[in-house]
């Protein structure tokens, strides 16, 4: 009688993973490699790309269709050239897991706030400190970043590729590298017209492209970083300042407020219906400029350029650091100049000023963990009146209305918005709770410039005094999908660029410089914009130099008689 084999035992689970991850993932070449990961690139990490290109050039027909196959092919060649042209093996595996994490982390914000991984943006992710990273960060992130980002980079250590000497490899890369660019290049001029308005009519679009962008961008930008560190001498373009009043009796002392994150829209002052500057309104001697552009879409540009004597056309924020700037001139006309942060810093504006950063020095009454309320740069200003001799300007720079975490930016008795979103992750909120939270910065806003006010008031017997608010940018609050800020200035929504700006004078300065207020109120009705800041404060100064400009003073054609000076 024959007798049947026995089956061999079953393996538990465990045993067969750990046989199957020890074998590794079998692929047939390097450019099956390249070409597999990219594919998955551009199929997982890369909906918003997809999304934007629909959006911009998809309309039921035949070749609409070809051109979007087209455009598939050729990101996909583009990609794969990123890990082809890897120089050995280890490289291109090192390559691919960093650019899967950079992958993970670029499609998130994209999807999640509608960024775009251009230079601007890469610059804000250089100069972002501690703080304003911990506010990007929670559980979505991390559980996207880990499953997305770290277990496929991971996973490329365990690719098995067949033992091929070098020159086998070089000639296959080689072969794929010109088919590739072959197949790419015949779609482009097959649907060249098509191309011609992608490339020409939707820019932004190529920053979405996901992980090439953040690369690209990245590369770009310490290449012009290292260009402008160049060990030459600041320039100076202001040349010797002179002062165009006699000296008065009392110090001038000039508060120059750079808000963050506040738009235009937000501001009762500027006709929003919802009561945003309760206090402000209520304050005599306030100027609202109601039409107002911001120099860039983020800090990172905006406050650099905000002191810069350049106009916006003109100002290129990786050659700001080469001349000096409006605080230089200050200090050089006898001013004491301070620069007081609750922010991410300066942006260079103030490396040869007084600084305080109250990031590093938490008050308790104002602060938890890292992130304190805008009111503790106020706490010792009393004081500070009291002491002041001479000339004077003291420059905040607020943490304002910094997103996406908007309700930790005020203390919880000004959350007169309800119900606030309470969170980090903003599509997690309704559009009400957003927009809530956000118009309770303003409205915290509206109290710490009021106080400020109301401070230099108490000291008027002893002082002349003027202040400046305006805001670096705006922000998006999920309008067409988009979030914060940083979109390239000349695509951004307008909720990006309109800013809120104003100027309060004390009776003592109008009368010390013989200004119209009723003039400075016809005024604030003209478009203007950054490109003002510099000349403006020159002019509240009483001073002049080989860079002010008159026609952007916005006190000068308000004094007395009005004529040249």
């Amino acid at each position: 009688m024959q007798t049947q084999p026995v089956a061999a035992p079953s393996l538990p689970l465990s045993i067969r993973l750990r046989e199957r991850w020890a074998g590794g993932i079998p692929c047939a070449s390097d450019v099956a490699f390249a070409f597999g990961v990219s594919f998955i690139w551009l199929v997982l990490y890369n909906v918003r790309f997809w999304e934007l290109s629909a959006q911009a050039m998809w309309h039921p027909s035949v070749g609409s269709a070809l051109f979007m196959a087209s455009l598939g092919v050729l990101a996909w060649v583009v990609l794969a050239l990123l890990l082809l042209l890897a120089p050995t093996r280890r490289v291109m595996r090192a390559a691919a897991s960093l650019m899967f994490i950079a992958a993970a982390l670029g499609a998130y914000f994209m999807s999640e706030y509608g960024a775009i991984m251009n230079q601007e943006m890469m610059r804000n992710v250089i100069q972002t400190d501690r703080a304003e990273a911990g506010a990007l960060m929670n559980g979505d992130l991390a559980l996207h970043v880990t499953l997305l980002g770290v277990l496929p980079a991971l996973l490329v250590w365990r690719v098995r590729l067949p033992a091929t000497n070098w020159r086998s490899q070089l000639r296959r890369r080689a072969i794929a590298i010109v088919a590739g660019l072959g197949v790419a290049f015949a779609g482009v001029f097959a649907n060249s017209a098509d191309y011609a308005t992608y490339f020409r009519e939707h820019k932004p679009i190529r920053y979405t492209l996901n992980p090439i962008a953040q690369l690209v961008s990245m590369t770009g930008l310490l290449s012009d970083s290292r260009k402008s560190r160049a060990d030459v001498p600041l320039i100076d373009p202001a040349g010797k300042i002179e002062r165009t009043t006699a000296t008065s009796s009392k110090p001038l002392v000039l508060f120059l407020v750079v808000g963050e994150t506040a738009r235009a829209a937000n501001f009762q002052l500027g006709g929003y219906a919802r009561e945003t500057n309760p206090e402000l309104k209520q304050i005599s001697g306030v100027t609202y400029f109601s039409n107002t552009a911001s120099c860039g879409t983020s800090t990172a540009i905006s406050v650099p350029c905000l002191f810069s004597h350049l106009p916006r056309t003109e100002f290129k924020v990786d050659e700001a650091g080469r001349y000096k700037n409006l605080l230089d001139s200050l200090v050089q006309a006898g001013f004491d100049v301070q620069w007081r942060d609750n922010n991410s810093g300066c942006k260079g504006v103030c490396g040869r000023v007084t600084s305080v950063d109250y990031n590093q020095h938490p008050d308790r009454r104002y602060c938890t963990d890292s992130n304190c309320f805008d009111a503790v740069m106020l706490d010792d200003l009393p004081q500070t009146l009291r002491k002041i001799e001479r000339d004077t300007v003291i420059v905040f720079h607020q943490k304002g209305s910094h997103g996406p975490y908007y309700s930790e930016r005020y203390p919880p008795e000004f959350e007169r918005f309800r119900p606030a979103c309470h969170s980090n992750q903003l599509q997690h909120c309704t559009q009400q709770e957003i927009t809530n939270a956000y118009d309770n910065t303003i409205a915290y806003t509206d109290h710490v410039l009021a106080s400020q006010i109301r401070m230099l008031r108490e000291a008027s017997s002893r002082i002349d005094s003027l202040l400046i608010y305006v805001s670096d940018h705006g922000e998006s609050l999920g309008e067409n999908g988009i979030y914060l800020h940083g979109m390239p200035y000349a695509f951004a929504p307008a909720a990006q660029k309109e800013v809120p700006m104003l100027m309060w004078t004390s009776e003592g300065y109008v009368r010390r410089t013989q200004l119209q207020p009723d003039c400075l109120g016809t005024e604030a009705k003209l478009p203007i914009s950054h490109d003002f800041f510099y000349h403006t404060v020159l002019g509240a100064a009483e001073m002049r130099n080989q860079a002010y400009d008159r026609r952007l003073d916005l006190i000068a054609g308000c004094r007395r008689g009005g004529g040249a000076e």
